[in-house]
């Protein structure tokens, strides 16, 4: 046991004496505060807002264009055009010549059967198909009026409701669909929680395999069982993992709860206090598997740069929700997110995107936990198994077969 405080103490203390590390724990909480608290002066309407709005937005380019209607349709411009943004020529010769002219920049051709086969022809100088359409959409719409018999109103109900009013049946505050937080903020936290799991799990990995490459693991050998190296090294990295995950959900979380003053934003978009508490269940399991996982890989590459090469082994299965991350956030309670923050390679992201998007059935929370739980504790027995000093001493190169037949007790 003593010996095993000693390698934790001396993980922890190597970790916290990197500068970098320190920065990613304290600084970027602390940029993001600062961000923060400007932003909030500037959203109070000061003049510097008004300052900074001027030289970061700029006036939109509208360019004119016209059309030639040989189907006789349009018969009147909706009030709500705005005059000189459509031309209307009486041929196709004039309309070619204003934009040889540079007068137009293009125009459009409605054929006398447009109602037979809806088709238009736009003819332009330059070819952008990717760019921007121009003024289809406001020739579309002058069409949809004079089709409808100038009734605006009625044109406008043909793209469907102009207004849909949503009732909720649940008691807690419901998100605004239209709110940009309501895609960023389950969108800040998978990145997060990503890059905290996979940094802490790859300083493990970092860890194992520069020793073995400096041949400092052949010492601690003599003097440490490989079990006791393996459980001082992922307990202290463990506590300094957790540390960087209370910083930052911690932080969030403040700032999430005094932006309701500070930016008036509704009490839906701040997260409950429960959220911290399983921030931190879900990182201490996520960290448990993948950093073991991340253990065994060290202890069977020869150096540092195959045990880089190697790692998207491991870490594939925790890429997944960031692949599908719209996904979990437009339909957390869908099929697939569901299975995501279910699966135990998945859930540690999966699960924490599924509670800052919105409501997720306690009953599902606790199954993903007892799931994560099991697995730790296969893959760290596992791992153990494989973390002996004939494996971590070898120079065997990297061999993914090597790796899944160890963690599988095969060899």
């Amino acid at each position: 046991m003593k010996k095993t405080l000693l390698v934790l103490r001396h993980e922890i203390i190597t970790i916290l004496s990197r500068p970098s590390f320190l920065f990613a724990i304290f600084g970027i909480p602390i940029i993001g505060s600062a961000v923060f608290i400007i932003a909030g002066q500037l959203s109070k309407g000061s003049s510097a807002q008004n300052i900074l709005s001027q030289l970061l937005s700029s006036p939109p380019t509208v360019q004119v264009e016209g059309y030639v209607d040989q189907s006789g349709i349009i018969t009147e411009i909706p009030p709500s055009v705005q005059p000189g943004l459509l031309m209307a020529f009486p041929d196709e010769t004039s309309a070619k010549q204003a934009l040889d002219s540079g007068k137009i920049s293009a125009y459009y051709i409605i054929p006398a059967d447009y109602i037979q086969n809806g088709k238009v022809i736009c003819i332009r100088t330059d070819f952008s198909p990717l760019g921007s359409s121009g003024q289809s959409g406001l020739l579309e719409w002058i069409l949809k009026v004079n089709l409808l018999g100038g009734n605006t109103q009625l044109a406008s109900l043909t793209n469907g409701p102009t207004n849909i009013q949503k009732v909720s049946l649940s008691t807690t505050p419901q998100r605004d669909e239209n709110n940009m937080l309501t895609f960023f903020l389950p969108y800040a936290v998978t990145i997060m929680f990503y890059i905290i799991i996979l940094s802490t799990a790859s300083l493990l990995l970092s860890s194992v395999a520069k020793e073995k490459e400096n041949r400092v693991m052949e010492i601690l050998m003599i003097s440490v069982t490989p079990r006791q190296l393996l459980t001082g090294k992922i307990v202290g990295l463990a506590l300094v993992g957790l540390l960087q995950t209370i910083a930052w959900v911690g932080t969030g979380r403040i700032l999430l709860a005094r932006s309701s003053t500070t930016f008036n934003l509704p009490i839906a978009f701040q997260l409950p206090p429960s959220f911290l508490i399983w921030g931190l269940i879900f990182f201490l399991l996520g960290y448990a598997v993948y950093a073991s996982l991340m253990a065994g890989l060290g202890s069977l590459v020869p150096n540092l740069r195959e045990a880089s090469q190697a790692t998207i082994v491991v870490i594939f299965p925790l890429i997944i929700p960031m692949f599908l991350i719209n996904i979990l956030i437009e339909e957390p309670n869908g099929l697939a997110s569901t299975i995501m923050s279910l699966f135990p390679l998945t859930s540690p992201v999966a699960m924490m995107t599924r509670l800052a998007s919105g409501d997720v059935p306690l009953w599902q929370t606790l199954l993903a936990v007892v799931l994560l739980v099991l697995t730790a504790i296969i893959v760290v027995r596992s791992v153990a198994r494989m973390f002996h000093a004939q494996t971590i001493l070898s120079g065997q190169p990297f061999s993914r077969k090597v790796f899944f037949n160890a963690l599988l007790g095969k060899s």
